[in-house]
């Protein structure tokens, strides 16, 4: 029988997500803005301003305060904040593809 508490190894290991749209890199900048780079090299900025100023802000309200938006991260290609607030990498991608930026309404 099998111990309860013995782990279980990842049959993935070694494995490595290449898809273009994974992000490698977030980094906070002023004025509600992140900078990103994804695993093929592209780069380019996402503008939540317009979207946390809103009334309408919804889950992305927390980030109207400058120090919980400071806490962005990269959790598994995806860019993230506490609170399990995050943003769709392709999406993104596609986005920043296009014109270098995207400005979230």
């Amino acid at each position: 029988m099998r111990n309860q508490a013995e782990t279980n190894e990842d049959s993935a290991t070694g494995v490595i997500p290449c898809a273009p749209w994974r992000v490698t890199e977030a980094v906070p900048l002023p004025g509600f803005r992140v900078s990103v780079r994804f695993v093929d090299g592209t780069s380019g900025e996402i503008d939540l301003s317009r979207l946390v100023e809103r009334d309408e802000a919804g889950v992305f309200a927390p980030l109207r305060d400058p120090s919980v938006f400071a806490e962005v991260y990269v959790d598994n290609g995806v860019v993230t904040w506490p609170g399990e607030i995050d943003l769709a990498p392709d999406a993104v991608y596609d986005e920043i593809k296009k014109s270098g930026a995207w400005v979230l309404e």
